[in-house]
C-alpha cells in the first residue's frame, strides 16, 4: 500500500487560509510520493455543520486547483466519506472497546462535573474526569438509566503511561497519560466526538500520514491510545505550524481576510494563493520565490516544514500576486477583471462586440503592471473610459493654472485631431514633438495635458491612456478643463 493521506474539514463555515495549507501540504505530499489524496468531511456537530459550507469547502479547494482521487464526490472503496453516514461503523468500534474494558458508560451529569472541575481548579489541578464512573456495576448502572439519565461513552485512560509521538516536524513529542483523564468517546446522543471518529476514519480509510495543524497535536495522545486499545498501527504524524499575522498574534478577521474564496472575489489569481500559503511554514532549499503546483510537488518534503509559527504577511502576497497577473495572458485577466468593471455599469453584462472585447483587453494590458489583485480595476478605468476626468483636486488643479498651459492643450487638441490613428506609438511621437515645436521640458507638457485628461497628476502611461479614451472622449475631456 502506497502513501494515503486525507483532509477533513468540519464543514461550519468557508475554507480559511490554515485549512487550505493543510489541504496543499496533504495534496503535494500524495503527489510526491505518487500517493492518494482524500478528502472527507467530519460533520458530526449536527448544529453548526451544513452541505452548504461543505460545498463551499469543496469549491475553494477546486478553485485553488486542490484535486482529490478519493472522498466526497469523487468516491472510492473507503465510504461513505461523511461521518454522519458512517454512524454503524463507529458503534461497531464502540463495542470493541466496551467488550474490551478500554471504555465504560459513564452517567455524571453537567452539573456534577463541573462541580469536579471547579475542585480540581482550586487545587491548582487541570481540569479532567477522575473516573467516578469507572467502577459502576451493572446494578448501578441500571439505577441510573431507570432515572433517565443517557450515559456517555468514555475511554479508559491507562495510569502511569508515557506516550511518545514520533512526529515528522516536531520529533519524539511525550504526553503522560495521567494528565489526560478519561475522556467522553461517544457522547449521549450517540455521536462519536472528533478524537475516536477520526481515529476509526482514518483506520478504515488505511491513512498512512496524517499531515495537520498543530492546534491538533494536543489530541494526539487520546488518539494513539484508542489505536493502541484497539491494536491497530499508528500513522506517521506531521503536525504544522500555527499561522500567525504580523504582530505575533493568532489570525483573525480584523487582520483581514482569512476565508480563502474572500481573495478569489478581491481578484487574486489561484496560482499566486498557492505559491503563498506553500511559503508558509515550508521552505524550499533553494532562493526561487515563484512555484507552480506542479513545481511544488516535485520540491515538496515534510523536513523543511518548520517548527517555527508561519507568519501571515498580506504585502507578501500582494507581491506574489501581482508577479502571477504580470505572467498572465491579458485575455484571460479580461475574463476574471470584467465582474468588477460591470459593477460601475461599464460595458454591457450580456454580449460584447469584437471592439468592445478588444478594448478592455489592451485596458487590463495598460495597467497589469500596476495591480496587485484584479477588484484594483475599478481604481483605473475611470482613467480610460467616458468623456469626463476624475475631478482635479490640490496640486492638479495649479497645474492646469500655469501659463504654458492654453498653448499646450491647443497645440495638443490640433495633434490629435490630425492624428489618422490614435495608437501608443503615435501618441508617443505626438508629444515629443510638442515638446521641440514649443521648446518646452517635458514636464511642462506631459503634466497638464496628464491632468487636462484625467484630473490626476499620476497613473498609467500617457500613451496607454489616450488611445484607449479614443478621440471623442479625449477632445471632450478637453472640453471639460477649458
Amino acid at each position: 500500500m502506497g502513501i494515503r493521506v486525507r483532509f477533513a474539514p468540519s464543514p461550519t463555515g468557508p475554507l480559511h487560509i490554515g485549512g487550505a495549507r493543510s489541504a496543499l501540504f496533504n495534496y503535494l505530499w500524495a503527489r510526491k510520493n505518487k500517493g492518494t489524496f482524500i478528502v472527507r468531511s467530519e460533520d458530526t456537530d449536527l448544529e453548526r455543520s451544513s452541505r452548504e459550507s461543505e460545498h463551499n469547502i469543496l469549491e475553494a479547494l477546486r478553485w485553488l486547483n486542490i484535486h482529490w482521487n478519493e472522498g466526497i464526490e469523487a468516491g472510492g472503496e473507503h465510504g461513505p466519506y461523511r461521518q454522519t453516514d458512517r454512524l454503524d461503523l463507529y458503534r461497531d468500534y464502540t463495542d470493541k472497546l466496551l467488550n474490551s474494558g478500554h471504555a465504560y458508560y459513564c452517567y455524571c451529569t453537567e452539573e456534577e462535573l463541573e462541580q469536579e472541575r471547579q475542585a480540581l481548579i482550586a487545587n491548582g489541578e487541570s481540569p479532567r474526569y477522575l473516573g467516578k464512573c469507572r467502577h459502576l456495576t451493572s446494578e448501578q448502572r441500571v439505577a441510573f438509566e431507570t432515572k433517565g439519565r443517557k450515559p456517555v461513552v468514555r475511554f479508559r485512560v491507562p495510569e502511569g503511561q508515557a506516550i511518545h509521538i514520533k512526529d515528522q516536524v516536531r520529533g519524539d513529542v511525550v504526553f503522560e497519560s495521567d494528565g489526560i483523564g478519561d475522556y467522553v468517546i461517544v457522547k449521549s446522543d450517540g455521536i462519536p466526538t472528533y478524537n475516536f471518529a477520526v481515529v476509526v476514519d482514518d483506520t478504515t480509510m488505511n491513512i498512512t500520514h496524517v499531515i495537520r495543524g498543530e492546534e491538533h497535536l494536543s489530541n494526539t495522545p487520546r488518539q494513539v491510545l484508542i489505536y493502541q486499545a484497539l491494536g491497530l498501527s499508528v500513522p506517521e504524524f506531521a503536525h504544522i505550524s500555527l499561522i500567525l499575522n504580523t504582530e505575533g498574534g493568532k489570525m483573525s478577521k480584523r487582520d483581514g481576510d482569512t476565508a480563502v474564496m474572500d481573495y478569489q472575489k478581491k481578484g487574486y489569481l489561484p496560482e499566486a494563493i498557492i505559491n503563498f500559503i506553500a511559503l508558509l511554514g515550508w521552505a524550499p532549499s533553494g532562493e526561487e520565490e515563484f512555484y507552480t503546483l506542479d513545481e511544488l510537488a516535485e520540491v515538496f518534503s515534510l523536513d523543511r516544514v518548520s517548527k517555527s509559527p508561519a507568519v501571515f504577511d498580506i504585502q507578501k502576497l500582494n507581491y506574489i500576486n501581482a508577479h502571477y497577473i504580470k505572467e498572465a495572458l491579458p485575455e484571460r485577466l479580461a475574463e476574471l477583471a470584467l465582474p468588477y468593471v460591470q459593477e460601475m455599469d461599464i460595458l454591457p453584462q450580456g454580449e460584447r462586440s469584437a471592439e468592445q472585447q478588444q478594448w478592455f483587453i489592451s485596458f487590463i494590458e495598460a495597467i497589469s503592471e500596476k495591480i496587485t489583485y484584479l477588484a484594483e480595476v475599478k481604481d483605473y478605468i475611470h482613467y480610460f473610459y467616458g468623456d469626463v476626468p476624475l475631478e482635479s483636486e490640490g496640486e492638479a488643479i495649479e497645474v492646469l493654472k500655469g501659463e504654458q498651459v492654453p498653448v499646450v492643450l491647443a497645440l495638443f487638441r490640433e495633434k490629435v485631431r490630425e492624428a489618422e490613428l490614435l495608437s501608443g506609438a503615435t501618441v508617443k511621437v505626438l508629444l515629443k514633438q510638442m515638446t521641440k515645436e514649443l521648446k518646452l521640458g517635458g514636464k511642462l507638457v506631459y503634466m497638464p495635458v496628464r491632468v487636462a485628461l484625467t484630473g490626476q497628476m499620476h497613473g498609467p502611461e500617457l500613451y496607454d491612456v489616450i488611445p484607449l479614451l479614443g478621440l471623442e472622449n479625449v477632445l471632450k475631456r478637453l472640453e471639460v478643463t477649458e
